[in-house]
């Protein structure tokens, strides 16, 4: 269709670009590293505000092996000094300071953990909240690991104490006074309980171990999931105020898991595909928007890394775009969360589907193994796939099979790819047809892929025709998103049309006498240009065809007009035209005798301002013989002289303005040295006359 206004460049640019296949599973990267150092960007004075941030933020850095790790040592163990000695702080405090210590190696004196630990023990003896057994708890264990001799007394009523707060689907309440239980609160719960079997002096009782396991098992049925094979944690019904969102609270059951598969005997039963959904879910996260979805993400995949439940190994492409012109290869990256490498194993092409769902290929095809790049690679011109959007079906086996307890692959992966190729462009034809039965009256061959230029005339009683094939590299006809035809007026009037496809060809036909309206009854020199674009299509163009000549009859009275054209507002800025202008022929001047005879005149009044200096018999008698009249005398003579120079120099050079304010200075200065100067004199002739 045509359309009533000039067409937007915007509509003529090629689909180059196209949406994103699908949310891209990678393992970490340096978008992640630099994403967390303007996340945990330090305030003016260096420090992340409270401790649980700055633990976050030291915890974050260490993990990612930042250098800025390094620089928060200073500012970061004094403030968690600070709060290991207030006797103010409470048991939060006391937690994130210790693990603040732990984390920079801070050199804590031992008398301090001592009343540290002291202090949480009392905690832990009489509290009833999940919360500060937690706190209580992980602070003790921190002091630990930190080489502290740290023994938790009756671990085993402190066990019975937090178990005492689980729910029969696997979740935990906050508290004995909680109504509501909570998936997150049964992440902290599990880890207070790996903490408490980490300090007991003896072992705590199996058959409540056996239990808790069972728990874990209730809690990964309540897990949620997506289509391609991620797993999440969330709430089912919590106050709002204590809603963690999906992140948070995944990320606390992944820590309290594997925390406590960590102190467990034997291995949890908990699938490894839900390990690798939970891995996919934080990797699927992108680069997180807040400082506390950072740290949950990469503190979790770092659990994930290295665990005793499963070590799930990330399927990724480095490159989800393929060309068939280039020859490329299919390449694929099996490695953990944060790309270290697999241990030995195959990857086998399953299948390919097309966007239908239907079967391209099929069969098993193992790809090669590239050992320096630690990449499979197969290439793609055996699959005989054409341009377009497919699914390719991955399989993962591992070569040892003991292996197969410890890692985690999810069997079948599928991902999502994009192929690219030259699109065959042939048969493409151009004419003007004379009436309805289609009698062509001249026919031009085009060779859309050069440059062509065709120069074409019509009235408004006949037709322009085009139409062109295009075929796939396997010989399908292909259609691409955008296929239009321009015609821009030297008025700078624009009608864009969409030519549309059929199962063999693109073909449009114009009708000038159902178009004369919207061409506005313009007559005159039309220039035509073709535009055909497609992601898929790598040889995509904007192609002139050359101009048209079109006769249209006369406008009636009330026939629409054409529209105002779109001013461009950077046009003032451009090049100006040349100004072109003559300048009048000067005046006339007189002699040059004449002129040196004026100039003779205007020096008569200095001649016989001489003349009259002589005659009147100037002398210098009475010029002051003492040093300081004499110099307030000779300084006003030099004045007067300035004054004449300076209307010399008004003469030859400088305007009214400048000479006025010069001699305003000059003449303040004269009256003060002059008067100096005259009063002297007046003095010496008083007392010549009194002697």
């Amino acid at each position: 269709m045509a359309g009533r206004r000039p067409a937007p460049a915007a509509l003529l640019l090629l689909a180059v670009a196209f949406a994103p296949i699908s949310s891209a599973v990678r393992p970490v990267s340096d978008a992640h590293r630099s994403a967390a150092e303007e996340l945990f960007a330090p305030s003016a004075d260096g420090s992340f505000g409270d401790l649980e941030s700055t633990y976050e933020a030291v915890k974050t850095f260490q993990i990612l092996g930042l250098e800025k790790y390094n620089s928060l040592s200073g500012k970061a163990c004094k403030f968690a000094a600070e709060n290991l000695a207030s006797t103010d702080s409470t048991a939060k405090d006391l937690f994130h300071a210790v693990r603040i210590s732990g984390a920079l190696g801070c050199g804590v004196d031992a008398g301090v953990y001592d009343g540290v630990v002291a202090r949480l023990k009392a905690v832990i003896k009489d509290t009833n909240s999940l919360l500060e057994f937690y706190y209580s708890v992980g602070g003790l264990l921190s002091i630990k690991e930190q080489g502290h001799n740290v023994v938790l007394p009756d671990a085993e009523s402190t066990f019975h104490a937090i178990k005492a707060l689980s729910q029969s689907d696997g979740r935990w309440r906050y508290g004995t006074n909680s109504a509501e239980s909570s998936t997150f609160a049964a992440g902290i719960a599990l880890e207070a309980l790996a903490g408490v079997v980490s300090l007991a002096d003896a072992e705590v009782d199996p058959s409540m171990m056996v239990v808790v396991r069972n728990d874990i098992v209730k809690l990964f049925d309540t897990i949620k999931s997506y289509d391609d094979g991620t797993f999440y944690f969330d709430e089912k019904h919590v106050d709002a105020t204590e809603y963690k969102g999906p992140i948070m609270t995944s990320a606390s059951v992944v820590r309290g898991v594997t925390s406590f598969a960590a102190v467990a005997s034997g291995k949890l039963d908990i699938p490894g595909d839900k390990i690798l959904g939970l891995a996919k879910f934080f990797l699927g996260i992108g680069l997180p928007g807040s400082s506390k979805d950072c740290f949950n993400q990469i503190d979790s995949l770092s659990v994930l890394e290295d665990n005793r439940v499963f070590v799930p190994l990330i399927l990724s492409l480095p490159t989800k775009v393929f060309s068939l012109s280039l020859k490329d290869q299919l390449k694929v990256e099996v490695t953990t969360v944060f790309g270290s490498a697999a241990p030995l194993l195959k990857v086998n092409l399953v299948q390919v589907l097309g966007t239908d769902s239907k079967v391209i290929t099929n069969g098993n095809r193992e790809l090669q193994y590239d050992l320096d790049k630690n990449v499979h690679y197969l290439d793609i011109a055996p699959l005989e796939i054409d341009v377009g959007k497919y699914s390719v079906v991955f399989e993962i086996s591992l070569q040892e099979q003991e292996r197969e307890t410890v890692y985690a692959t999810g069997g079948r992966n599928t991902e999502s790819v994009f192929v690219t190729g030259l699109i065959k462009v042939d048969k493409a034809e151009i004419g003007i047809s004379d009436n309805d039965a289609g009698t062509v009256e001249s026919v031009q061959k085009l060779d859309l892929l050069k440059d062509t230029k065709v120069s074409l005339s019509a009235n408004h009683l006949q037709k322009l025709r085009l139409s062109f094939q295009l075929t796939t590299p396997l010989g399908l006809t292909f259609k691409p998103h955008q296929v239009f035809l321009k015609l821009k007026h030297e008025s700078k009037v624009e009608h864009l049309f969409v030519v549309p496809g059929s199962a063999r060809q693109f073909k449009i036909v114009l009708d000038f006498l159902g178009l004369v309206e919207k061409f506005y009854y313009l007559s005159g020199r039309y220039d035509l240009e073709l535009a055909v674009g497609d992601a898929a299509m790598e040889n995509s163009f904007l192609r002139p065809l050359g101009h048209l000549e079109l006769d249209l009859p006369e406008a009636p009275e009330k026939a629409p007009r054409p529209p105002a054209q779109a001013v461009d507002p950077f046009s003032k800025f451009g090049p100006k035209a040349e100004i072109l202008h003559i300048f009048r022929a000067p005046e006339k001047r007189p002699p040059k005798e004449l002129s040196l005879a004026f100039t003779g005149l205007t020096l008569l009044p200095f001649i016989g301002f001489l003349i009259g200096l002589v005659r009147l018999g100037v002398n210098v008698k009475n010029f002051p013989s003492l040093p300081g009249p004499a110099a307030f005398a000779s300084v006003f003579h030099a004045g007067i002289g300035a004054v004449l120079l300076l209307y010399v120099l008004f003469w030859l050079k400088l305007d009214l303005f400048t000479t006025l304010k010069y001699l305003g200075f000059l003449g303040i200065f004269l009256v003060f040295v002059g008067h100096r100067t005259l009063s002297y004199l007046s003095s010496a002739s008083a007392k010549q006359k009194t002697a």
